[in-house]
């Protein structure tokens, strides 16, 4: 069976200026980052169908990610793979001190347990030291400074409103949000009623924003939600495709009631089905 070593050495090999693979050698850290968010959607995605037997396969793609910048950086004398191994383990040794007190990672295991809440509340104290440390100008410091900007929108605005409520700068429920959302709602109506692009474009863009909060206090995680509903969408549209074709009858040649009336037998059908929604 091949190692961890024997990946490095590939990787090595396929980079090689002179003997290597031509499409490997001219990427750049840039040019690999869409096949790297790709890799980590199709591990997802495996996860959410319960498809565990490419569950392996899809690691060891996400994993070569990891490999492929460790080299670039490697060639460029930044640092090596062994250097994001030491750096996530210091890290998380670091982290997580209610399970290694001592700083060592192999002490022995005899410490007392502290509570769920403890656990998050010293998390969050130690990766607000890390922002600090991380800061070049510690005055000017944001509690949202670490939130990635390349994340998805919707997983984004979650983040950056679960930390500005670290702070208190949340609403106290769930209601109160629901209520924030028909007000987003009626001032994007207001946009089209002034047929205002631009205003419409920024509504649109609170209502999501405030559907997301609305999510986050319900304990709804936006993206995964957001997911399922395309999923929902994707099966249904598919049960009319295959419900016409039955049929040979062309989509357009439809009328919109006919349409909607395979899109309810979809969804009867999916209530026979435990695992739709």
């Amino acid at each position: 069976m091949y190692s961890l070593e024997d990946l490095l050495h590939l990787m090595n090999r396929l980079r090689d200026p002179q003997y290597g693979c031509p499409w490997d050698i001219k990427q750049t850290y840039a040019t690999i980052v869409p096949h790297t968010l790709e890799e980590a959607y199709e591990v997802a995605d495996a996860i959410e169908r319960g498809d565990f037997d490419h569950l392996q396969g899809e690691l060891g793609d996400l994993l070569f990610q990891v490999v492929y910048y460790s080299q670039l950086a490697r060639e460029e004398n930044r640092f090596e793979f062994a250097g994001v191994v030491d750096s996530i383990t210091r890290k998380l040794i670091r982290r997580h001190p209610h399970v290694f007190p001592t700083g060592d990672l192999y002490a022995p295991v005899d410490i007392p347990r502290l509570s769920e809440e403890q656990v998050k509340q010293r998390w969050e104290e130690i990766k607000a030291e890390e922002r600090a440390e991380k800061a070049s100008a510690p005055e000017q410091l944001s509690l949202l400074d670490d939130v990635p900007g390349a994340l998805p929108a919707l997983s984004r605005s979650a983040k950056l409103q679960k930390r500005a409520g670290q702070v208190g700068f949340d609403w106290p429920g769930p209601l109160p949000v629901l209520d924030k959302v028909r007000e987003e709602l009626d001032e994007v109506l207001e946009a089209m009623a002034d047929n205002d692009p631009a205003a419409i474009s920024d509504e649109i863009g609170d209502l999501l924003f405030s559907v997301v909060n609305l999510a986050r206090h319900l304990k709804v995680d936006p993206e995964t939600a957001l997911r399922d509903a395309n999923g929902k969408f994707e099966r249904r549209f598919r049960f009319i495709e295959q419900a016409l074709r039955d049929t040979r009858r062309p989509m357009e040649d439809c009328t919109l009631e006919e349409l909607d009336a395979l899109w309810g037998e979809a969804k009867r059908q999916e209530k026979n089905l435990p695992s739709c929604g």
